[in-house]
C-alpha cells in the first residue's frame, strides 16, 4: 500500500508561478494544484484535501491576508506558507504573527520551499 502525498495547493496570480511552482512541489514529493485567485481557491472542492497552502500576499480582490482571515472564519486550518516580493520584507514579521507557517520571499530556492512546507505540515 502507497502513502498518498500531501496536497499542497497554490495560490497565486502571477501565471508564471502557477506554471513552475505546482511542478516543483511535485519534485518534492507533493501532490499540487494551483488556483489563479483566493476567490478561485475558496471555491473549488480541493480546500478539504489541501494539506498546506502556498498563498501570495498581494494578488487583486482577495489578498492572501484575507484568505487566511476567510479560512478562520470558516473553521478551515490549513497550515499556511506566505510568498511574496522581496520588497514586502518588512510585512514578514506581521503575516508571521498569524497563523502563517512560514513566509518566502521570491524568488526562493527548492531548498527553501521544501523546509518551509514540511515545518508547515509537522506544525499542523
Amino acid at each position: 500500500m502507497t502513502a498518498i502525498h500531501p496536497l499542497v495547493s497554490i495560490v497565486d496570480d502571477d501565471e508564471s508561478v502557477r506554471e513552475s511552482l505546482p511542478d516543483l512541489v511535485r519534485e518534492l514529493g507533493f501532490r499540487a494544484e494551483a488556483f489563479s485567485s483566493a476567490e478561485q481557491f475558496l471555491g473549488s472542492d480541493i480546500i478539504e484535501e489541501t494539506d498546506c497552502l502556498v498563498l501570495d500576499v498581494h494578488m487583486p480582490g482577495m489578498t492572501g491576508p484575507d484568505l487566511e482571515r476567510e479560512l478562520a472564519r470558516r473553521g478551515q486550518s490549513i497550515p499556511i506558507v506566505f510568498i511574496t516580493a522581496p520588497r514586502d520584507e518588512a510585512v514578514r514579521p506581521i503575516l508571521l504573527e498569524g497563523r502563517a507557517a512560514g513566509c518566502l520571499l521570491k524568488p526562493f530556492s527548492d531548498v527553501a520551499l521544501q523546509k518551509a512546507i514540511d515545518f508547515a505540515l509537522e506544525a499542523d
